[in-house]
């Protein structure tokens, strides 16, 4: 079998000492699977006009606001009346709109 003696390789050319087969397993830390930013979906009636990059740990009115004063959405929004605007963390944010 050759994998035990790659990883062996690998561990040593990666800088660390002693072999690989002593050392103990890593230790699963929670915040180390958190993602810091995610993409946000912006729809006008239900069809994506843009995709955007945010933090995590944006709020409701912050993503309203970011979808907003996006430009390439703002152009789909028009002088059109904003019925409602429903937001679903992590994931989107659709902007249901009648035209004038």
């Amino acid at each position: 079998p050759m994998a035990p003696h790659i990883t062996e390789e690998l561990w040593h050319i990666t800088g660390h000492t002693g072999s690989i087969h002593t050392t103990s397993w890593p230790i699963y830390d929670e915040e180390m699977t958190q993602d810091e930013t995610f993409t946000l979906v912006i729809q006008v009636n239900g069809k994506v006009r843009e995709r955007i990059e945010v933090p995590a740990t944006i709020s409701e009115n912050e993503a309203r606001s970011v979808a907003l004063d996006n430009p390439k959405v703002a152009s789909f929004v028009g002088d059109n009346t904003i019925q409602k605007i429903i937001y679903i963390p992590g994931r989107l944010v659709n902007i249901v709109v009648r035209n004038s």
